[in-house]
């Protein structure tokens, strides 16, 4: 059986940093295991939420009601992996590997200066031991920033191969007479880890819902929440399988591929929102949630750099119906 379900989550709650909107420095108060000052790890509430996020984690195969997560994927800033960590230790040793994908990491907007990049594949394993390091992403975002529209195609084409990629390996096991009843004949799910701004593009991209007004308030972002996505299953091939059509390979220097995912198709064939940010495992409940995109060309880093850079004033002009107060992503 393809791919059937997506568990998404949103990182934990993390420390903070800033930017001087003039020179693009980026700092922060407390140094990240990275070196990155804009890859923050987790405050101790973050610590503590992403245990209570494991357990939860675990009680879903533990009920044997849910479908096996047969892979996780994550954003590669440190905060992600670090929620994923208390998970990762309570599975089997040969389970314990997470694959880094840029393309589910954190959206910045637009900037006139670089934005950061999270630390490479080896630094990463050498921080977490279940990092696969022989991962390679599907997409890498530019580091000059990206533009609403483009922060969503480049969730669901990192989406989209993704997906393909498990649909394949699930062919290659029937093929390979590896199917055990967890890979190909019973239903299978994927667990990602990403972040606010990219968890509702992702839940956008998956049921092909884009709003008139982005910043609608559709998909919950509260910290170490997850959602539940389940696939309709439309186009499947004459195998059984689902036809992913041509997916073009990126490359470095490319824009982000365009797929057809808008007007209720989804990408993938398409896939039903069953769960959406679920917190009843979070002892403090729902926090920090976030839904309002913010003008393209500024960065969403912290109130503080709007209002030195643009103004109340000029905000609530031209923008009145997404100002408000920023929260991290």
């Amino acid at each position: 059986m393809p791919l059937t379900t997506i568990y998404l989550a949103r990182h934990g709650f993390r420390l903070n940093w800033t930017v001087d909107p003039h020179t693009g420095t980026y700092s922060a108060t407390h140094s990240s295991p990275t070196g990155i000052p804009s890859d923050p790890p987790l405050a101790a509430h973050g610590v503590a939420q992403s245990r209570q996020l494991s357990t939860y984690l675990q009680s879903l195969s533990s009920t044997g009601e849910s479908p096996h997560i047969i892979r996780i994927y994550s954003s590669p800033f440190y905060r992600c992996l670090q929620t994923l960590a208390p998970y990762i230790s309570s599975l089997p040793l040969s389970k314990r590997l997470v694959r880094g994908d840029n393309g589910l990491g954190e959206w910045y907007g637009r900037a006139r200066f670089t934005h950061p990049s999270p630390a490479p594949p080896e630094s990463l394993h050498g921080l977490f031991d279940f990092y696969d390091p022989s991962y390679r992403p599907n997409i890498v975002p530019s580091t000059r920033g990206e533009t609403i529209e483009e922060l969503h195609d480049r969730c669901a084409y990192a989406m989209a191969r993704i997906i393909a990629a498990e649909d394949d390996d699930d062919n290659d096991a029937k093929l390979n007479g590896a199917d055990d009843g967890n890979s190909g004949g019973g239903e299978r799910a994927i667990l990602i880890c990403t972040h606010a701004a990219s968890m509702i593009a992702i839940g956008r991209a998956l049921t092909g819902r884009m709003p008139e007004d982005v910043c609608e308030d559709d998909f919950g972002t509260f910290t170490c929440g997850v959602s539940k996505f389940r696939r309709r299953l439309k186009g499947r091939s004459a195998d059984g399988g689902i036809d992913h059509g041509m997916l073009e390979k990126w490359e470095a220097g490319m824009a982000v591929p365009r797929l057809d995912w808008r007007d209720g198709k989804g990408v993938s064939g398409g896939w039903g929102c069953e769960v959406n940010c679920y917190c009843g495992h979070l002892q403090d409940g729902k926090e920090r949630g976030w839904f309002v995109f913010h003008s393209c060309f500024l960065s969403i880093v912290c109130k503080n750099l709007i209002l030195r850079w643009a103004g109340v004033s000029m905000m609530q002009k031209f923008f009145p119906r997404t100002w408000c107060t920023l929260t991290d992503t």
